[in-house]
């Protein structure tokens, strides 16, 4: 299938997909005599795991750290969230940003009156 129609079935965009090519975690595509991309349904699948795996709060960068496993989150019957250190530094950080929110929206607030 072409860009437009992979993206679509993953519920994203032709230009996030290449973004995630040029980032390294969606391998090359097949192409056309014509030199348009192809991608296959193992693709789209993959395409999906990233997408997912975003939307859970791991980072483009956390992907690229583990792109040559994605396959094995693919293939598990029931996959994990991600590697374990990658979600471990990711939960840290997220952890840290909320304390530092807290902090912010306590000196915002001001003395609680009573």
């Amino acid at each position: 299938m072409r860009i437009g129609d992979a993206a679509a079935a993953a519920g994203t965009t032709p230009r996030a997909l290449r973004f995630y090519e040029q980032r390294g975690l969606m391998p090359p595509p097949a192409r056309t005599a014509a030199g348009q991309r192809e991608y296959a349904p193992g693709d789209v699948a993959r395409l999906r795991l990233i997408r997912r795996l975003l939307a859970q709060g791991l980072t483009v960068e956390d992907l690229r750290e583990c792109a040559d496993r994605l396959h094995v989150l693919l293939e598990a019957a029931h996959p994990p969230c991600a590697a374990g250190g990658i979600v471990d530094r990711r939960v840290a950080a997220l952890d840290a940003e909320i304390s530092r929110l807290t902090r912010l929206r306590d000196a915002l607030a001001g003395p609680a009156s009573p």
